[in-house]
C-alpha cells in the first residue's frame, strides 16, 4: 500500500488556480494566505495521475461518453463506502454539482415558483434559485448557542413549505458550511414532510466522503424506496479526490420520471458529453482511491485538532463550531464586535488572510467565517499565527 505524505507542499501559483492565481479578480492581494474556496492543496492519488497520463498519451480527445465501467465504478463506491445500492442506469453525468442544482431548478419548477433551502448554506444554492427567476423560500437552520450545534427547525420548515407552496428543496448533506452530518432520524423527519407535501428533494452530497469519527453519512435516497422516489442525489469525485477542474459530477435517480425531466433540462443547456479526462480520473479514483482517502481523512483529523487547540488557547474570542464532516471550519467571530464589512476588512487587511465571509452563505452566517483546513499543517499554522496576531492587536 502506498503511503502518502500530505505535509509535502505543492506550489499552485502559475497554474491558473482560482484559489491562488485569481486574487485580482476578487480585489485581493496575491500575498494573502489563501484558505477560502473548497478545493484542497493535496495531489490526487497516484493511480488517478497515472490513468490521466496514460489516456493523455493516446493523443486523441474526441467526444466521449462514459462506458458501463464508469457507471459501475460510481455504483460500487456508493455501495462499498456508504452502504447504498444504486442502479448504474439511474446515473446522469453533469459538469458539476452547481450546474446540476441549476438544471434541477429548471427541471422541477417554473419561473416564479418558490424553492426551499436552509441557510446558512453554500451560497450557489440561493444563486441558482434567484438567477433562474424562482423565489427563495428560506427555512434557516437554528444555532444552539449552548451546544454549539446547528439543527433543522422542522416546524418552521413545514410552515415555510406550506406557506410558500414550494415543490422543490435544495438540501445540503453533509452541510456546507456548518459541518453537520445529518442523522437518520433527522433525514427521516425531513423526508416525511417532503412526502406529505409533494416536495422533490435535490440532495447535494458532494462532501459525503469527509465524515469525522463517530459520525456516518446516510444518503437521503437510501432511507426508503418512497424517499428514493422523490430524491435526486448529486455527487462527485471532484471534492473527494481534488478533481474539480476536470468538470464531472453525477446525478443519481431512482424515479424514471425525475430522470427524464432532468435529462430534458440538461439537454436544453447544450451539454452532451462529459470531459474525457474527468471520466478517466473519476473511474480511477473510485476504483483505486480508498486507501488514499483514508490516509487523507486521518491527516485532516490532525488539522481539526490543531485548529481547535489553537483557537481555544490563543484566540478564545473565536469559537469553532464543531464539525461532524467536510474539511471546512465554521468559526463564530461575533465576539470581535465587528459588522460584516468590518470583519471582512479585519481578515483581509489585518490578518492578511483570504477566507470566506459568513454573510455570503445567507443572513444567518453574519459574523462567521469559513476556513478551508485541507492544506498542509505548516500553512494552516502560519495562517492561524497571522490571525492570532491580528486579534491580539485588537485587544490592545
Amino acid at each position: 500500500m502506498t503511503t502518502y505524505d500530505f505535509d509535502i507542499p505543492v506550489d499552485r501559483f502559475g497554474t491558473d488556480s482560482l484559489k491562488y492565481d485569481r486574487a485580482e479578480l476578487f480585489g485581493r492581494s496575491p500575498d494573502l494566505l489563501s484558505l477560502w474556496v473548497a478545493d484542497m492543496d493535496f495531489k490526487t492519488p497516484n493511480e488517478v495521475i497515472e490513468a490521466i497520463v496514460q489516456r493523455a498519451n493516446h493523443g486523441i480527445f474526441g467526444y466521449t461518453d462514459p462506458g458501463a465501467d464508469y457507471y459501475q465504478a460510481v455504483a460500487a463506491w456508493m455501495r462499498n463506502r456508504h452502504g447504498w445500492e444504486i442502479d448504474p442506469k439511474g446515473i446522469l453525468t453533469t459538469p458539476g454539482v452547481v450546474f446540476a442544482l441549476a438544471v434541477a431548478v429548471r427541471a422541477y419548477t417554473q419561473p416564479g415558483d418558490a424553492v426551499l433551502y436552509m441557510p446558512p448554506v453554500y451560497y450557489p444554492f440561493a444563486g441558482v434559485i434567484k438567477e433562474n427567476g424562482r423565489t427563495l423560500a428560506e427555512a434557516p437552520l437554528v444555532f444552539n448557542e449552548n451546544s454549539g450545534r446547528y439543527a433543522i427547525d422542522f416546524e418552521q420548515f413545514e410552515r415555510v413549505a406550506v406557506e410558500s407552496g414550494a415543490k422543490l428543496l435544495l438540501f445540503c448533506s453533509p452541510h456546507n458550511p456548518v459541518g453537520r452530518v445529518w442523522r437518520r432520524e433527522e433525514l427521516e423527519r425531513l423526508a416525511q414532510i417532503c412526502l406529505e407535501h409533494g416536495i422533490t428533494i435535490v440532495s447535494d452530497e458532494i462532501h459525503e466522503d469527509f465524515i469525522r469519527p463517530g459520525h456516518r453519512h446516510v444518503p437521503t435516497a437510501s432511507l426508503s424506496p418512497e424517499v428514493a422516489d422523490i430524491t435526486v442525489t448529486l455527487t462527485s469525485a471532484s471534492k473527494t479526490f481534488n478533481l474539480a477542474g476536470l468538470q464531472v459530477a453525477n446525478a443519481i435517480f431512482s424515479n424514471e420520471k425525475l430522470r427524464r425531466e432532468f435529462a430534458t433540462a440538461l439537454n436544453v443547456t447544450g451539454y452532451n458529453q462529459a470531459n474525457t479526462l474527468g471520466i478517466v480520473a473519476t473511474k480511477a479514483a473510485y476504483e483505486f482511491g480508498a486507501s488514499w482517502l483514508d490516509q487523507l481523512n486521518a491527516y485532516l483529523e490532525g488539522n481539526w485538532a490543531i485548529l481547535a487547540d489553537f483557537l481555544d488557547k490563543r484566540i478564545p474570542e473565536l469559537k469553532l463550531v464543531e464539525a461532524e464532516g467536510t474539511y471546512l471550519a465554521w468559526v463564530d467571530c461575533r465576539a470581535l464586535g465587528l459588522d460584516d464589512k468590518g470583519l471582512k476588512r479585519f481578515i483581509l487587511d489585518d490578518a492578511k488572510l483570504w477566507l470566506d465571509q459568513g454573510d455570503i452563505f445567507g443572513k444567518p452566517g453574519s459574523g462567521f467565517i469559513r476556513i478551508n483546513i485541507a492544506t498542509q499543517k505548516a500553512y494552516l499554522l502560519r495562517a492561524l499565527e497571522q490571525l492570532a496576531s491580528a486579534v491580539a492587536a485588537r485587544r490592545q
